[in-house]
């Protein structure tokens, strides 16, 4: 029979050895009405604008999150997004040689300046492509990976309906403007989370103020990143179309918020939007991040089985947002069994961690064994037959 444990959140679980975080995040979804602050978001002046929770993927706030942009910039993060997935999987070295075609070369838009006929290790391309926002960096990276910027764009658009991206287009790699060439703010949010989840230290790249290369000196166009320490990115985009753009993330403790506007009309007036919804996320909510995949939620009694008992976790970070100084409504319960039996594989399910607030139920998650436990040798088996015996 299962069991059931209830118990409150205490600061030692929040503080558990943490794990590298697992590939998939779980989906946007507003945030439930239990934990949702009276607080009003902020008035923002954007076509679009969004806040999330990063760990949840509860949607703090948003408004036309669905609506058809054009990302501009914003483009470069599938971009770096695709070379980072390249340098993980072995496809490319960061020392890679990178040449520079006539194509590259031309691209007008900002530009890192590289020079024709070149070759330009990865390194450096990347840091041009997301320090410096060049379209030339980008250009010169989608034909190396893609074979040509259009291959690149299959490729791109492959990577979209994986993550669900599916409001977006893509049909080049630097965002200037095309018919067929969209996202939405949602789906962008999306591929940004997939990002850092993924890419915990490429995404440093991305903090960075700025960059030199060929002795031409350019800032990151993030303000954030000078205005607020705990912004460590992402991105910005602009175009005469698609207005001013911007999708930061800031870290404070244990929690992470991710907020993107589109269509403003000045660079200020973009970080001011971001800035503003940051911090309203921050004034009005407090976040917890209890568990990466790896971490022993709880263990359990394990018949048969060389060890004593089975630890069992989460397959995704668990993590939420609640309202300001409201942690004391918390609580957590285990479904899980009384005993296993081994043998037993890593992965398998064996019950459910339900997070409670005001003791209703708030997420809900599988525990699944975190290693694998073959059968102890027979006279442990023989003991533990006796044991049950009785």
């Amino acid at each position: 029979m299962p069991r059931i444990i209830t118990a409150l959140f205490c600061l030692c679980q929040s503080l558990l050895l943490l794990h590298p975080a697992h590939l998939h995040a779980s989906p946007l979804t507003p945030i439930p009405d239990s934990v949702k602050s009276v607080v009003p978001t902020p008035d923002i002046d954007a076509k679009s604008w969004m806040l999330v929770d990063f760990e949840s993927g509860w949607i703090l706030g948003e408004e036309n999150k669905d609506l058809r942009v054009e990302p501009a910039s914003l483009t470069k993060l599938m971009t770096s997004y695709l070379v980072f997935e390249a340098l993980k999987e072995g496809e490319i070295k960061l020392t890679d040689k990178v040449y520079v075609s006539e194509k590259a070369w031309k691209t007008g838009g900002s530009r890192m300046f590289v020079q024709v006929d070149s070759h330009v290790d990865v390194e450096s391309l990347l840091k041009g492509l997301i320090i410096q926002s060049g379209n030339d960096a980008a250009v010169a990276l989608a034909e190396h990976l893609g074979g040509s910027e259009e291959g690149f764009a299959v490729r791109m658009n492959h990577k979209a309906a994986e993550l669900g991206m599916v409001n977006s287009h893509f049909t080049n790699s630097n965002g200037l403007p095309d018919p067929d060439h969209y996202s939405t703010a949602g789906d962008i949010i999306i591929l940004g989370r997939s990002l850092i989840r993924r890419f915990p230290d490429l995404f440093t790249l991305y903090s960075t103020r700025e960059y030199t290369y060929n002795e031409i000196t350019q800032k990151n166009r993030n303000s954030l990143l000078w205005r607020d320490p705990s912004v460590d990115g992402l991105k910005t985009g602009y175009t005469k179309a698609a207005g001013y753009c911007l999708v930061g993330t800031a870290k404070r403790d244990d929690m992470r918020l991710m907020a993107i506007v589109t269509g403003t009309e000045s660079r200020k007036e973009r970080a001011d939007s971001v800035q503003a919804l940051l911090q309203y996320g921050y004034a009005a909510y407090d976040g917890l991040l209890l568990y990466q995949p790896g971490a022993d939620v709880s263990k359990v009694p394990l018949w048969m089985g060389k060890q004593a008992d089975a630890g069992v976790g989460v397959p995704k970070p668990l993590g939420l947002v609640y309202p300001k100084g409201q942690r004391d409504k918390l609580s957590a319960a285990l479904n899980i069994p009384e005993s296993l039996e081994a043998p037993l594989e890593a992965g398998k399910d064996v019950g459910s961690i339900v997070l409670k607030y005001d003791g209703k139920p708030l997420l809900e998650q599988r525990l699944l064994i975190n290693a694998d436990h073959p059968e102890g040798p027979w006279w442990s088996q023989l003991i533990d037959s006796v044991k049950r015996l009785f």
